[in-house]
């Protein structure tokens, strides 16, 4: 039996990824897609399926929504995810405190994945540099960067503050070590500074850079996303196991994890 997945922002860049990569994987039925008010596609099946203004009226027939918008619909979107007992993979970013800490609340009922970059690649990245961290110890002053198309909103990116934080877990450190700006006569660089600097520009899908600058020495680990493509397949693969989890707030880390068992 194929696992029924409704998809948020149909005609939207990530949108339109993920209706391609859905349609192609074999473990997936296509329940439908949604779009904002007023927009052309709502009302019609001009893309091939059902497209709505409102997501509950896909729930019933859904197991799965994967969400690639904004902090502020995916949250409405978990909230009628929470009253269908839909799973949810989102893939949105720039969530404040509070919308996570709702998120939180919302996953007590269903099962909820979160996370800033879908990509396969990224997330392993994420592991190895917290990895690198630890063992690299105190002589290496380390530090982030990031670009991305120059319609993105939020920054730094989710991807690159997930990096941030978890090299702060295996070091000992917290997010009031992050440096996300050096302007003027700012002294000298503390030793537990983690610095995240984000670029802006062309239609650069995504890079992620971590320097561990030592003395006489310099270590770079990178990532380059070329297209949207990897991004659908792992928001495919999180939705897939999704489905059959129980309620909790889960990561890339877990799917990945999961899948292996």
């Amino acid at each position: 039996m194929t696992t029924r997945a409704a998809i948020t922002g149909v005609t939207g860049r990530m949108g339109t990824a993920l209706v391609r990569t859905v349609r192609d994987d074999g473990r997936f039925t296509l329940a439908g897609g949604t779009e904002r008010k007023g927009h052309a596609a709502v009302g019609g099946t001009s893309l091939g399926f059902d497209v709505v203004d409102d997501l509950a009226n896909l729930l019933p027939g859904c197991d799965v929504v994967i969400d690639f918008t904004s902090p502020e619909a995916s949250l409405a979107h978990a909230r009628a995810c929470a009253e269908a007992k839909v799973a949810l993979v989102i893939g949105s970013t720039g969530f404040t405190p509070e919308q996570k800490g709702a998120l939180a609340t919302l996953a007590t009922k269903i099962p909820i994945v979160l996370s800033p970059n879908m990509s396969i690649g990224v997330n392993l990245m994420i592991e190895v540099a917290a990895e690198l961290a630890k063992r690299l110890g105190e002589g290496f002053e380390i530090d982030i960067l990031e670009a991305h198309h120059r319609l993105k909103k939020d920054s730094p990116s989710g991807t690159a503050l997930r990096l941030g934080e978890e090299i702060a877990k295996a070091t000992g450190r917290t997010s009031a070590d992050f440096a996300q700006s050096r302007v003027g006569q700012i002294g000298e660089r503390p030793r537990s500074e983690i610095g995240i600097q984000a670029l802006r520009g062309g239609d650069v899908v995504g890079e992620h850079t971590v320097y561990f600058f030592g003395d006489g020495e310099r270590l770079e680990l990178t990532h380059r996303a070329s297209s949207r493509d990897q991004f659908a397949r792992g928001a495919a693969r999180a939705a897939h196991w999704a489905a059959h989890q129980p309620p909790g707030l889960y990561g890339m880390s877990d799917v990945l994890r999961g899948e292996k068992k």
